[in-house]
């Protein structure tokens, strides 16, 4: 059992190193273009679909220019407008047929943006859709010193396939028409309700747990203490731990290993490094599931015989028959998401994995006081900060906010995420909440209800409630903070931390047990009857 607790500890001190402190969605903002009258639009996305012969056929994402007219936000007042290819192709001229009241579709090149829509507006026609020569969607600005900026007809880049296809239709004689239009994001989603409920809902779970073994734990020292055991004398020469305490010199130490690991992923992101990412992940989900079921079940009579009955594995040493049974479903559950995590609703096997990873983590690892947790916070609220805003100063992009989102791996984000659909913004995506946001406040929080529960302290006159409560609030504020932010990844531990970490140390102080908090970070149990005579003999 020894031998599959230290798998347990690698595993998942691994992962926690890796772990993402970052609340927000998964988008691509750019404002790195620069602003001027008449070329101050924001970038919008704008949806186009199409209709050929009549038909409705297939829909497109553009995006809309920095110049020219704003474009409605709802569908219902959007036009049904007719498409019409420019002559010349890419407009840098006057077109030669007829336009009035068309969107033209022309090719990017030859001239500046600006010159083609004024082009277009002058030949009258309604917009203007200009091709790009990639897949992906570029944003147009207007040059340095054009000024020839006034445009009232709305400017929309397509990707080259979208327009290809378009194009083809066109020549081909067919009558095509599209409707452009930009709809809003909803202020608040409702999956920013439902990653709150989880963060908060794991935190609660996993300190209960934790409370639960160290009070289990606590009255096995009384009963052997009262017992005059010899037990507890060996157990504590062994030294052995069901748990893994952090020290202050492994909470600095984690800003120091979490960055080099942070910049290597940002580095080698790639589709191959992602898949790796997604190996270890697994690993981890399968050892978390595995003792979030073990545990589960061992709480009904029908399964107590097979938790306390243990077999002799090679490698992992004695194990029970209930971990035998549950590991191979544990296994199977984190292969079938692996493989069909590209599908819709493979969000719920993440969560599932990274939720029973999370408790896990949380119930292994323990903060012994309030030292180390205010050394371990500090510098996770120092670390945040560094790697979503000040990096930008170094590497031009934030290196936190691209490693989240999986940039140039292929895949839609890195899997040490929480994250659930957005379930009425039009423009889908999803909201996401890094590990560390959970795990790193989360040991505060649990450490917090140990100490009630020990202390046999009330619910609303101890330390949990408040410590809760704090997590609810920060996380919430960083909710806020993103909405304001319009979407932008927000460094969460940037809220979470004052909250939770604050509310620790003002309560503390006023309970007059600041001291206790900061040093032992627990009630003082009774001596073991061997070490009392000892104390005894001691000169006072």
């Amino acid at each position: 059992m020894v031998a599959l607790q230290a798998v347990y500890v690698r595993a998942f001190v691994f992962l926690l190193i890796l772990t993402l402190g970052l609340a927000g969605d998964i988008v691509h903002p750019d404002n790195k273009a620069p602003k001027k009258p008449g070329c101050d639009n924001n970038f919008v996305l704008v949806k186009v679909p199409t209709w050929i012969d009549g038909v409705e056929h297939s829909e497109y994402v553009g995006v809309g220019a920095r110049f020219g007219q704003s474009l409605e936000s709802k569908e219902k007042h959007a036009n049904h407008t007719r498409v019409a290819l420019a002559d010349p192709p890419d407009c840098c001229s006057k077109p030669k047929n007829e336009l009035t009241g068309k969107v033209i579709l022309v090719h990017r090149g030859n001239c500046s943006f600006t010159t083609k829509a004024n082009r277009a507006e002058e030949a009258g026609a309604s917009a203007i859709l200009i091709i790009n020569n990639r897949t992906e969607l570029f944003k147009m600005v207007c040059e340095e010193n054009e000024t020839d900026v006034d445009i009232r007809i709305p400017a929309v880049m397509l990707p080259q396939d979208a327009g290809a296809y378009l194009e083809q239709h066109l020549e081909n004689n067919s009558a095509v028409s599209v409707q452009l239009y930009s709809p809003l994001r909803p202020a608040v989603d409702v999956a920013e309700i439902f990653l709150w409920l989880m963060a908060v809902g794991t935190i609660l779970c996993a300190s209960c747990w934790s409370a639960w073994t160290a009070r289990e734990e606590a009255i096995e020292h009384e009963k052997l203490i009262k017992d005059g055991s010899d037990e507890l004398v060996n157990m504590e020469n062994v030294g052995y731990s069901s748990y893994v305490e952090i020290t202050t010199a492994a909470a600095v130490l984690f800003v120091v290993v979490a960055s080099c690991f942070l910049v290597m992923i940002y580095k080698l992101m790639s589709y191959w490094f992602i898949e790796i990412l997604v190996v270890l992940f697994c690993i981890g989900g399968v050892e978390g599931l595995q003792t979030c079921l073990v545990a589960l079940l061992s709480c009904f009579r029908w399964f107590r015989h097979a938790v306390q009955t243990y077999v002799k594995v090679p490698i992992f040493g004695a194990v029970s028959y209930l971990t035998l049974a549950v590991t191979p479903f544990c296994i199977a559950f984190a292969v079938v998401w692996a493989v069909h995590r590209r599908i819709s609703f493979a969000w719920i096997g993440q969560d599932i994995l990274g939720i029973a990873l999370i408790i896990t983590v949380l119930q292994i690892v323990r903060m012994p006081n309030l030292k180390v947790g205010t050394v371990l916070l500090s510098c996770a609220f120092l670390y945040d900060i560094f790697w979503v805003f000040v990096s930008k100063w170094w590497f031009h992009e934030s290196v936190m906010i691209v490693v989240a989102r999986g940039d140039k791996s292929g895949e839609d984000g890195i899997p040490m995420l929480l994250k659930i659909p957005r379930l009425f913004d039009p423009w889908g995506g999803y909201s996401v909440i890094g590990f560390g946001d959970i795990i790193l406040p989360g040991l505060l929080v649990a450490f917090s209800l140990r100490y009630d529960w020990l202390a046999k302290r009330k619910l609303r006159d101890g330390y949990f409630l408040w410590a809760m409560t704090a997590y609810g609030l920060g996380l919430f504020v960083t909710y806020l903070a993103l909405n304001l932010m319009d979407g932008r990844g927000q460094p969460a531990l940037l809220y979470i931390v004052p909250f939770t970490l604050g509310t620790l140390l003002a309560l503390g102080k006023k309970k007059g047990e600041l001291k206790i908090l900061w040093t032992r970070g627990e009630p003082e149990r009774p001596p073991c009857p061997h070490m009392r005579g000892q104390q005894e003999d001691q000169p006072q």
